[in-house]
Parts: C-alpha cells; sequence; structure tokens
C-alpha cells in the first residue's frame, strides 16, 4: 500500500443475522485515509460508523471486502493493524481508584511495551494531565477523564488514532478544549480518525470528511468542498438538529 495511505477500505460490508431476517450495517464502503491527516467519518447514530471502528478494533467480524492499515491487510495480519490503531471509545471507563500514571503503566504492560520504552511522562504532557499523573482518577473532572481515554490508546505510539464521537454529551466549553486537543496530536504527527454525528464539528477539524448514513458512504471529498455543497447533506442530517441541541 502507498504509504501516503494510512488506511484503505475496499467495498467492506457487514450483515448481522436477525433470526431469519438479514441487517446490512455496512454496505460496499471504500475509503481512504491520507497520512496526516484529520479524517472525519461523520453519519447520524445507526449509521454504521462504530460497526466500521468494531471491525478495525477486531471486536467484529466483516462480512465481505478488504482493510488494509499502516500497509498491514487485517485478515492477513490482524495483530499488526491492532497494533497500529489507538482506539478511544465513547464510554468513560477507567478505574477511580489508580492515578493516571498507573493507568498508562498498566495499558503500556497489557500491550507489552518495556519499562525503559515506555513513554508514560511525555503522554501525560501531551494530553495536559502531568498535574494530576498522580492523582486519584476519581477526582478527575470529566474532561480529564476524556483526555485520560486518549492518553491510554497512545502508550504503544500507534501512527493512528481513532476517536468515536469523543465529544458526545459534553458542554461546549469541554468540547472545544477537546477539539484542540485533537489538533496538537495531528500536529504532532498522529492520523486522526475523527467520527461524530455533529457536521459543525466536523468542519472546523477534519481536512476532509466521508458521510455514512444507512451503512452507505454517501459523500467523501475535502470539507471545504464538501460544505460548499451544503444543501445536499440536508437528507442525510434529518433527525440530527435534535441531538445538536441535547
Amino acid at each position: 500500500m502507498n504509504s501516503s495511505i494510512a488506511l484503505k477500505a475496499e467495498n467492506v460490508n457487514k450483515i448481522y443475522l436477525q433470526g431469519n431476517k438479514q441487517i446490512q450495517a455496512l454496505k460496499d464502503i471504500s475509503l481512504e485515509v491520507k497520512t496526516g491527516e484529520i479524517f472525519g467519518l461523520l453519519g447520524p447514530n445507526g449509521a454504521g460508523k462504530s460497526t466500521f471502528i468494531n471491525i478495525l478494533a477486531g471486536t467484529v467480524n466483516k462480512t465481505a471486502g478488504t482493510l488494509n492499515v499502516w500497509g498491514f491487510d487485517l485478515d492477513k495480519n490482524p495483530r499488526q493493524v491492532r497494533a497500529s490503531l489507538g482506539i478511544v471509545p465513547q464510554e468513560i471507563n477507567v478505574d477511580p481508584f489508580f492515578s493516571p500514571r498507573k493507568l498508562l503503566e498498566i495499558q503500556a504492560g497489557l500491550y507489552g511495551v518495556r519499562e525503559k520504552d515506555r513513554i508514560t511522562d511525555e503522554i501525560l504532557k501531551i494530553t495536559n494531565l502531568a498535574d494530576k499523573a498522580n492523582a486519584y482518577t476519581r477526582s478527575l473532572s470529566g474532561g480529564m477523564k476524556r483526555r485520560l481515554l486518549v492518553a491510554k490508546a497512545m502508550v504503544h505510539q500507534p501512527p493512528i488514532l481513532i476517536l468515536d464521537e469523543p465529544t458526545a454529551g459534553v458542554d461546549v466549553d469541554l468540547r472545544r478544549k477537546l477539539l484542540d486537543s485533537v489538533k496538537e496530536l495531528n500536529k504532532q504527527g498522529v492520523t486522526i480518525i475523527y467520527t461524530t454525528h455533529y457536521l459543525k464539528e466536523a468542519s472546523d477539524i477534519c481536512d476532509r470528511i466521508a458521510i455514512i448514513n444507512k451503512g452507505k458512504l454517501v459523500a467523501l471529498n475535502y470539507t471545504k468542498e464538501l460544505l460548499k455543497n451544503n444543501s445536499d447533506l440536508e437528507e442525510v442530517f434529518i433527525g440530527l438538529t435534535n441531538k445538536d441541541n441535547e
């Protein structure tokens, strides 16, 4: 795979069986994520974004198609694919009685990172958690806990970070801070795949945007070009207005 392409999906399909009924969660998804960009994966809840990410994470098996991540084929080299990815989930799930430093050390151990190769202090600094490194995680604010999730995803120094709706349910100020953190990580050379159902949010930080609706890729372009034809996106975002105002 071309080194300028961090991730390539070709005709990825996922079909779930519910009794005798087939539910197609993804239909012929084909896209490329360029190395060093912030790539937005946009669409309403239930569009298929999480299914796509779960396939990459190895928690869901695709029905058909190919996925190549950082030069590794998902079917042939699943471990190398997962090692190339850091996935930041939507849910905040961290042990409240460990410190951020301890949690990062544990996570690094789970990835098999030797002590001499760990960059715990650097990660704490990048995610603005250095001054809380030894505090109980339960004492952290919601925004700090979300940054801690990002920090945990970085312990094995993956070239690609996937952030799955990281600002869902947060206030405007925290959302801005999180977006600033994403931009800073990208400046450090990390390729970012950013899923959201907020069009405004994606347009603020993403170099290019892919829009998925009902399991299908309905648009893919540079952000500025996509927004020139904003009226064409209206159907995709029916029902999102209420979400944006929650």
